[in-house]
C-alpha cells in the first residue's frame, strides 16, 4: 500500500511538472524597487551572503552603495569609492562588477573588476582589466577598507570596448571571470581562438591558493591558485607563452552576464555579437565557442578545416530578413544581449525553469525553456523602451533589472 502511495504521489508530481511546462512562458512586468534612489549607470547588483538585507549596486565610474532590501532607497550608503582612479574612460570600461568570497560572513573578503589606463609607453596595450581582493572596515561593515587591495590579474587591453567584465564565485567555490576579445571590432588579433591569450576566455581561478608556473630560473609566481582541472593545466609554460592555465572555455566576443542555475548547476551566458547574430550558450568546461571563426552559429572568418565548436542554445539576429536562416524563426531581433538567469524564485511559479535575458538596445525581455538538451519554448516576455544593462538575483532567487534610467526594477509575473 505505501508503495503504491509512492507511486500515485510520484506520478500527481510529474504530472504537475509537465502541466506547468506545457504552459505558454508567461508575461512580465518591471516593479520599480528602489523608488527614492537614482544611480549612476548602474552595472551590478549583489545580495550580501550575511542575511544582513544588504544589496550592494556597482556604478561605472567606480562607486558601490548600499541599500536595504524592502527599504525605497532613501537611506543608501557608500560603500566603495575608486572614481578617482577613472575606470570609466570609454563607454565599456569601468567600474563592472563584484563577487563576495564564499566565506565572506567570517573572513569579510570581497572582489571587483575594474579598468585603468596605461602609461604611454604601453604602445599595443593602452588599457588593462583589474581584478583585485578587497577587505570590508574592521570598524564599519557598511565600509569597504582600500587598502586592504591585493591585485589579483591584470589582463592587458589594446582597446577600450569588449571588457566582458563578471566575476562570480561557482558553485564549486571557485573565481570566474568573463573578458571580452579585447575590442575594436572583428576581433583583429583572432583573440577568441588564440590560448596563449586570456581575452575572450571565461577564466577559472582559485582565491584561496597560489600557483608557481615553470621551474628553475623561469618562474611566475602568481597571486592566485589555478584549478588543477582547468583543461589546458597539461600544456607546458612555454615561458609564459604557452596556453594560459587559467582559461575554462574559448571563443566568446563579449560574455555579459553569466549565471548558474541555482537547481542544475549549469552555467548560462549571454555572448554580445558583432553584425548579425547574438547568442546565448551553455558554459562547459574546455567548451569553444567560435568566435571568431563563428559568429553564433553562422561563418564569420575562416578557421582549420575540421574545428569543432558548441552551437548556442539560442541566437536572435539583428535584422528580420535573417530570421529564415536561423533554428529560432519565431524569435524577434534585438542588437545587444544581455545575459540573464533560469528563476529559481518562489514568488512566480508560473516563471520557475524559465532563462530570462533581453536586449539591451531595445529593452526587449525574452524567456526560454530548456530540457533534455533542446529549447522547448521560447516567446517575447516584455516589450519596453529602457535600456537594459544587467539581470540581478538576490538571496531569495528573485529577479531584477538593472537600467540606464538610473533605477533598479524587480521583475514580476504579468497577472500575479
Amino acid at each position: 500500500m505505501k508503495q503504491f502511495r509512492f507511486l500515485f504521489w510520484t506520478a500527481c508530481a510529474m504530472t504537475a511538472t509537465a502541466a506547468a511546462v506545457a504552459q505558454p512562458l508567461p508575461k512580465v512586468r518591471l516593479q520599480s524597487t528602489f523608488p527614492a534612489l537614482t544611480l549612476d549607470r548602474p552595472m551590478w547588483m549583489s545580495e550580501a551572503p550575511d542575511h544582513s538585507g544588504r544589496l550592494f549596486l556597482v556604478e561605472q565610474a567606480g562607486r558601490i552603495r548600499i541599500v536595504r532590501k524592502g527599504g525605497d532607497g532613501a537611506t543608501a550608503s557608500e560603500f566603495l569609492n575608486i572614481v578617482d582612479r577613472h575606470p570609466f574612460v570609454d563607454n565599456e570600461e569601468g567600474l563592472l562588477s563584484m563577487a563576495f568570497h564564499p566565506g565572506f560572513n567570517t573572513n569579510g573578503l570581497f572582489y571587483i573588476y575594474y579598468n585603468q589606463q596605461n602609461k604611454n609607453e604601453h604602445e599595443f596595450f593602452p588599457r588593462r582589466s583589474v581584478i583585485s581582493e578587497m577587505k570590508v572596515s574592521a570598524t564599519d561593515p557598511n565600509r569597504a577598507d582600500l587598502a586592504s587591495e591585493r591585485v589579483l590579474l591584470e589582463v592587458p587591453q589594446p582597446f577600450g570596448n569588449h571588457k566582458g567584465g563578471q566575476i562570480g564565485f561557482g558553485p564549486d567555490g571557485y573565481l570566474y571571470i568573463a573578458l571580452g576579445d579585447g575590442g575594436k571590432g572583428c576581433d583583429p588579433f583572432n583573440n577568441g581562438q588564440n590560448t596563449a591569450t586570456m581575452l575572450a576566455k571565461l577564466l577559472r581561478i582559485d582565491v584561496n591558493t597560489r600557483t608557481v608556473l615553470g621551474s628553475g630560473q623561469v618562474q611566475e609566481k602568481l597571486a592566485y591558485g589555478i584549478p588543477a582541472d582547468n583543461p589546458f593545466v597539461g600544456e607546458p609554460y612555454m615561458f609564459g607563452l604557452g596556453a594560459r592555465h587559467e582559461i575554462y572555455a574559448l571563443g566568446l566576443r563579449n560574455p555579459w552576464r553569466f549565471s548558474w542555475d541555482r537547481q542544475t548547476g549549469e552555467l548560462w551566458a549571454g555572448d554580445v555579437g558583432q553584425e548579425l547574430w547574438e547568442e546565448v550558450d551553455l558554459i562547459v568546461k574546455g567548451g569553444n565557442y567560435g568566435w571568431c571563426v563563428r559568429e553564433g552559429a553562422h561563418h564569420f572568418k575562416p578557421g582549420p578545416p575540421g574545428a569543432r565548436y558548441i552551437d548556442p542554445v539560442l541566437e536572435y539576429p539583428h535584422q528580420p530578413q535573417l530570421l529564415e536562416e536561423s533554428k529560432f524563426p519565431k524569435h524577434s531581433t534585438g542588437l545587444c544581449i544581455i545575459g540573464g538567469y533560469v528563476y529559481r524564485g518562489r514568488k512566480y511559479p508560473s516563471l520557475q525553469g524559465i532563462y530570462l535575458y533581453a536586449d539591451y538596445n531595445l529593452g526587449t525581455i525574452w524567456g526560454l525553456r530548456y530540457q533534455d538538451g533542446k529549447v522547448t519554448d521560447y516567446a517575447t516576455l516584455l516589450e519596453q523602451p529602457k535600456n537594459i544593462v544587467s539581470f540581478a538575483e538576490d538571496a531569495d532567487g528573485e529577479l531584477y533589472v538593472l537600467v540606464f534610467d538610473g533605477h533598479v526594477y524587480s521583475i514580476t509575473a504579468g497577472g500575479s
